[in-house]
């Protein structure tokens, strides 16, 4: 039964990594291919580490996920500002390369 429950947890991650794909390609600007790729994939990578979690077979392996998973929520969201925040300026004028 848990099995099952990972699978489903892992294949879900798995649609949400293609939908934040397909939004990356589809949508028009860069602030809405940047808000569908972070919640996208921030959210599937999520549902994968759950799924792998209930797979693992010690709490040592489990914990390095969650860490992992942890990391990447902090270093997309920091990289999705900064990469806003450049387009905004840009947008302005204010940026001088």
């Amino acid at each position: 039964m848990i099995e099952v429950i990972a699978a489903g947890l892992i294949l879900a991650g798995l649609l949400f990594f293609i939908a934040g794909s397909i939004g990356l390609l589809r949508l028009p600007d860069l602030y809405s291919r940047l808000h569908a790729l972070t919640k996208a994939d921030n959210l599937g990578l999520g549902l994968l580490v759950f799924g792998l979690l209930l797979l693992s077979d010690d709490l040592v392996s489990g914990l390095k996920l969650l860490l992992v998973w942890l990391l990447i929520l902090a270093s997309s969201a920091a990289s999705a500002h900064l990469i806003a925040q450049r387009a905004r300026r840009k947008e302005r004028g204010e940026w001088k390369p």
